[in-house]
């Protein structure tokens, strides 16, 4: 185990080991402010020595940029105030932590509706799918100045690093899929690097608020939820041209998120053993990258998200392998810590037998 727990730094930045616990959203912010028992949740993975913590997502200053009643604002007076205590209690417990910006676009999970229309780059959820209004020019310009000053606030506050959600088929991701993104202006296009602008400035504007030397993450998939298999980057060139300009443009770690980390991104070019996607994001890039997918899960993506499934070691020798390699920087880990706040100490010292296993109808897990 021994290359999980080798410390870390990067711009100030300074981690105890390579263990990241991943964005996972907890609807438990009462009026999206969040409190002292969110503080908590984060406190004991910190005190169980988590060496980065990032936040659910958290929504950013614009209207319906949340689809749930429980995910958390981060903006205006109340809610940050209940970040500024989140992030002492997680420094008090010897963690470092970043929140992560969040704008849901136009995807629903839940049978609720905000009280103003959805945003989206077309007004599409899915291919042919309507749901929402398309972005005005005034739309997009507002939207890139709230990430911005969440990140503003980020630092202020005195987290560590910043997380821009950019993945799953949420806002900025409806940007980079063509199939959502019909425009026919400069926020569209034919390519996936032209349709990268709103990304991009999203990007430019948040290093413009905290300056050159606090780190920003930019976390991307390849596929959405509305289409599981969906592949923006085709090919090893296609994924140079879509990183590239993100990385010039202020990110400095890729957090990529696959449904299974031990999955080559182009076998094809690399064989099955292959680099994973953030294997070639730090390859193509330079940058520093964030591997994530079912650590710890002995089932399939999908069928331990419903049905639970957690594994003592399963694909814990090909992370060690990986990292050992130096393929990526750090790995998120997401529902194997959730159910366990204990996981990376007891993966420390070898006690697989007493993980706990993920069960998403244990309400405890919740804290």
């Amino acid at each position: 185990m021994d290359a999980l727990f080798r410390p870390f730094t990067f711009k100030g930045l300074q981690l105890k080991n390579r263990i990241v616990m991943a964005p996972m959203s907890r609807y438990m912010a009462i009026d999206g402010i969040p409190g002292s028992a969110n503080a908590a949740y984060y406190r004991r993975r910190a005190r169980n020595d988590v060496g980065l913590i990032l936040s659910e997502g958290t929504a950013i200053a614009r209207p319906a940029s949340r689809n749930n009643p429980g995910i958390p604002f981060f903006h205006g007076p109340q809610a940050l105030e209940g970040w500024q205590g989140i992030i002492a209690a997680v420094h008090a417990a010897g963690g470092k932590m970043g929140p992560q910006l969040w704008h849901t676009g136009s995807f629903r999970k839940l049978d609720w509706d905000t009280p103003e229309p959805v945003e989206s780059p077309s007004g599409l959820v899915s291919p042919g799918i309507h749901r929402g209004v398309a972005m005005s020019e005034t739309d997009i310009e507002a939207t890139i100045a709230a990430y911005a000053a969440g990140a503003a606030d980020a630092k202020r506050l005195g987290f560590d690093i910043v997380e821009v959600h950019a993945a799953h088929g949420y806002l900025i991701d409806q940007f980079f899929w063509a199939d959502t993104n019909l425009r026919t202006d400069d926020w569209g296009g034919r390519t996936l690097a032209e349709r990268s602008r709103f990304a991009l400035e999203i990007l430019k504007a948040m290093r413009a608020a905290v300056g050159p030397d606090f780190p920003i993450i930019i976390r991307l998939s390849q596929w959405k939820q509305q289409d599981y298999g969906y592949r923006l980057a085709r090919t090893p060139r296609e994924m140079e041209l879509w990183l590239g300009p993100l990385a010039d443009a202020g990110a400095d770690f890729f957090h990529c998120s696959q449904r299974r980390f031990w999955d080559a991104e182009f076998p094809e070019v690399d064989g099955p053993d292959g680099l994973n996607f953030a294997g070639w994001a730090k390859k193509l890039t330079g940058k520093k990258a964030i591997s994530v997918g079912s650590v710890g899960l002995s089932g399939e993506f999908i069928d331990s998200l419903l049905k639970g499934n957690t594994s003592s070691a399963a694909p814990i020798d090909q992370l060690v392998r990986r990292i050992e390699r130096d393929e990526f920087d750090l790995m998120a880990v997401g529902r194997a810590l959730l159910s366990d706040p204990e996981w990376v100490t007891k993966v420390q010292r070898g006690a697989w037998s007493d993980l706990r296993g993920y069960n998403p109808k244990d309400r405890s897990v919740l804290y």
